[in-house]
């Protein structure tokens, strides 16, 4: 205390100099955070300048320059779209757009339906008993809703069109097609032939949706989706759900007990590379054929397939 009286004057002006020190520190940290938010913000500023000035076209580029690029990337487009348009193949309506009367819609869609059953025939797909491709409402209509010729005839066309890739693909059955409801000829239909939905327009295309149900073998499924990936059309698996046929449905229509679907692999219908086991005289099978312990085990069982699937038909509209 004694050295404190005899030098105060010592630890006033070193306590206010401490003071003088804190406060300094503080306003050299406050501008120094101050500063480097100023300079984070001005680097922003200064890489989106940069990304501007390197498009093209750029804010500081020549008009001449910016039109040219504009031009250039426009007929880019163009050419993608030109491109494109080999996926987006119209399907020919039955009878053709334009030329659609009651007295030719009537006979088109006779021996549409006609053919349809021919040609299911000969690539050995079963069909429903008396089955009309969901025109069952039309088939034997004389008069037809006004308006409403236009809109049957291209879905007609349509529907041959899928038809026309599962045949390909050679399924086992075809269980049915479902269609958006179109004309009023409709409204009186069996409701198994149509989808609670509507086609959805926008500024470029319309998109019809469809649903098709059939019965078949993995390799038969591969074959129809890759039949609609690979179709002029395009159509957009929107889902598909697969499951077992069941004892029930594993029997396409117009198939004896004693027969295997078409498609059956080979090894299960006796075709090349069959070999049933050999059996000792009298019919009694040898030993170590049968599937208990010790037996020859299926490597592979397969089995028929009900496919539902979503589909859905994009059309480009007409250019203006």
């Amino acid at each position: 205390m004694a050295w404190i009286k005899r030098n105060l004057f010592f630890v006033i002006g070193g306590v206010v100099a401490l003071a003088l020190l804190g406060a300094a520190g503080f306003y050299i940290y406050t501008a120094w955070t101050k500063n480097a938010k100023a300079s984070d913000d001005l680097r922003e500023v200064v890489g989106t300048l940069k990304t501007l000035v390197d498009q093209k076209p750029s804010p500081g580029n020549d008009k001449v320059d910016n039109i040219k690029i504009a031009l250039d990337q426009d007929k880019q487009v163009k050419q993608w779209v030109a491109s494109s348009a080999a996926y987006f193949e119209p399907i020919p309506s039955i009878p053709p757009a334009g030329s659609v009367s009651v007295a030719n819609f009537s006979g088109a869609l006779q021996n549409t339906l006609k053919q349809l059953h021919t040609d299911a025939d000969a690539a050995g797909v079963g069909l429903p008993p008396n089955y009309d491709f969901s025109f069952a409402s039309e088939k034997n209509k004389l008069a037809f809703a006004p308006g409403g010729l236009e809109p049957l005839s291209a879905q007609l066309g349509e529907v041959k069109s899928i038809c026309g890739i599962l045949f390909a693909a050679r399924i086992n059955g075809l269980d049915g097609i479902q269609r958006v409801r179109m004309s009023d000829d409709d409204v009186g239909g069996s409701q198994s032939d149509y989808i609670e939905e509507r086609p959805i327009t926008n500024e470029l295309a319309v998109i019809t949706p469809y649903v098709i149900s059939f019965r078949c073998f993995t390799p038969e499924l591969s074959r129809v989706v890759g039949g609609f990936a690979k179709a002029p059309n395009n159509y957009i698996i929107k889902s598909i759900n697969v499951q077992p046929a069941g004892a029930a449905g594993a029997m396409p229509t117009g198939m004896g007990n004693g027969d295997m679907p078409p498609g059956t692999p080979p090894m299960m219908r006796g075709g090349e590379g069959y070999a049933p086991p050999m059996q000792p005289p009298g019919g009694q099978p040898a030993a170590g054929t049968g599937t208990g312990k010790g037996g020859l085990q299926p490597i592979l069982k397969e089995q028929l397939l009900r496919v539902t699937a979503e589909i859905e038909l994009v059309k480009l509209l007409p250019k203006n």
